[in-house]
């Protein structure tokens, strides 16, 4: 092998100024003196071509400008952990040197020698290295463990370990470090573009501690988490975002203590690969950002029953997705445990152009929601949603065979299967009455807006504020606005109002499902809010 060039250099991962790529040829080119590496680079506009020069092919890229050749003395092939750790920690031999030269310090013209300065300084390092629990050598240029055991005699005290984006090129390499520090419990090898083990291995003890586990833009696949999971008995956090994984498997006697999994970023084949993690005993957080699923469906249980899937799932990400039919709302409904869930940006949301009753929809669709895009749902606002979306499809009930009479409420099937929950929201509340549904207006009409004075009576600090609301708007939909205005509770809110042409007259708005329009205020009233 050349000068310079390691003689495992195929297949190792290098970087060259601010790029990233991996050694795919070592060795010369026609019509060239010299040996040189034939890399193909992360990314692929830092390239020339596909691994092919003056026809004849030298290695292969996955994208056809994807690769270059370049001299082994442009490549870094990195450093060991340690190297790095100090570098970065400054307790490298550079940095020790703080009294002059040497072993002498300078004291005017006379140089004192100091016997045994280097033997001193060397354990100041070991003493703060020791001292190190939580370190960070993201792009350090790591590359390798380096002496045996030198990583556990020198920082013996390791928890947290930030090793992404280094020039690590197997997990062979992060299980030699692992193992030489025994209570790791946060470990971040993302943006590592790593080879797995393929087939099942010997399992080490090195992670036998290890809580968190990031393994972000690895390019690992889900059958290799499998494996490597093996040797991951009390792993809590697993992050996996943008790996192209695309096909799950059923993860058996693995991963069985994890609460938290993030797959975002990976163009999943179809929602039904939930299913086959939905029997992990303790998940807690699912984030599924950005994995191009279009649909959601427990088909274990029937509309007004839990699954049996996810049972302790709290929190779900389902954001940036293709999600077009309210259907997946209602099936996630479904969830025995479900409080918390993130789902902007999803083509169903486009359904309704007013934010505030889309709001309202997903809010009274899933029964147990407690934060919604992470904005808390109070008991005021669930009420108010509940019963906004008992009157907006009052009507589509009455037709689809809806009754006042509970002996003739008869809803059709494709009613219910479009509105799983209002049966319940009726039980809960009462059925809507004719009346409630001719004082509703439609929502594509422009309401006529009330500019309105809201005082603060009892706190003089709160200046007096303007604000103009549509005369059909509820006043649990008024307390609600008013809740986010001046940060207090709707349900402790207590409104009323004063005219403009009564002076002194004080009237109660009492009634939460009325709107402003039933009170007879005009514009420039003013609205007093007492909590």
């Amino acid at each position: 092998m050349a000068a310079g060039v390691p003689p495992d250099a195929l297949g190792r991962r290098v970087s060259c100024g601010t790029d990233y790529g991996t050694v795919r040829y070592v060795g010369s080119v026609a019509q060239t003196a010299g040996i040189w590496l034939g890399v193909e680079w992360d990314d692929p506009q830092r390239g020339k071509h596909d691994g092919s020069y003056e026809g004849t092919q030298y290695f292969k890229c996955r994208h056809p400008k994807g690769g270059s050749f370049i001299r082994p003395n442009k490549a870094n092939f990195g450093v060991d952990f340690l190297t790095a750790v100090k570098d970065r920690y400054g307790l490298n031999d550079k940095q020790d040197v703080q009294y002059g030269t040497g072993n002498t310090v300078v004291f005017g013209t006379k140089t004192v020698e100091f016997v045994g300065m280097d033997s001193v300084a060397e354990q100041q390092r070991q003493v703060q290295l020791n001292k190190l629990v939580d370190i960070s050598v993201r792009e350090c240029a790591v590359s390798h463990a380096g002496q045996e055991e030198e990583i556990s005699r020198t920082c013996a005290n390791m928890r947290h370990i930030n090793l992404s984006k280094n020039l690590i090129s197997s997990w062979e390499t992060i299980i030699t470090i692992a193992s030489q520090v025994k209570n790791l419990e946060t470990l971040n090898v993302s943006e590592n573009k790593m080879r797995f083990p393929s087939t099942s291995t010997f399992t080490s003890s090195a992670f036998s501690n290890l809580k968190i586990l990031a393994l972000n833009q690895t390019e690992i696949t889900w059958t290799e988490v499998l494996l490597c999971a093996q040797g991951w008995p009390v792993l809590e956090e697993l992050y996996l975002s943008s790996n192209n994984i695309t096909v799950l498997e059923r993860p058996d006697n693995v991963l069985q203590t994890l609460k938290l999994l993030d797959l975002s970023d990976n163009q999943l084949l179809d929602g039904n690969q939930l299913h086959l993690i939905a029997e992990l005993p303790r998940l807690e957080q699912l984030i599924l950002r950005n994995t191009g699923i279009s649909s959601i469906h427990f088909p274990d249980a029937e509309f007004g029953c839990k699954t049996k899937m996810f049972p302790l799932l709290k929190r779900l990400a389902i954001n940036d997705n293709k999600i077009s039919q309210w259907s997946s709302i209602n099936e996630l409904d479904k969830l025995p445990s479900l409080r918390a869930l993130q789902c902007n940006n999803n083509p169903f949301m486009d359904t309704e152009k007013n934010p505030e009753t889309l709001i309202q929809l997903i809010i009274a669709k899933i029964s147990q929601l407690e934060v919604l895009n992470n904005c808390e749902i109070l008991p005021a606002e669930r009420r108010g949603a509940e019963l906004d979306y008992r009157k907006i499809f009052g009507k589509d009930w009455l037709e689809a065979g809806g009754h006042w009479n509970p002996e003739k409420n008869k809803p059709s099937e494709e009613f219910l299967a479009a509105h799983p929950r209002y049966p319940t929201l009726c039980l809960k509340y009462g059925a809507p009455e004719e009346g409630e549904l001719k004082e509703r207006q439609p929502l594509t009409l422009k309401n006529q807006l009330l500019t309105l004075t809201i005082k603060c009576p009892e706190k003089p600090e709160q200046k007096p504020v303007e604000k103009k609301l549509p005369e059909s708007m509820t006043i649990q939909k008024v307390k609600g606005l008013l809740y986010r205005l001046f940060k207090i509770p709707g349900s402790e809110l207590k409104l009323s109002y004063e005219s403009s042409k009564l002076e002194g007259k004080e009237v109660e708005l009492d009634n939460d499902l009325k709107p402003l329009q039933f009170y007879s205020i005009e514009s420039g009233d003013c609205v007093l809010v007492r909590w």
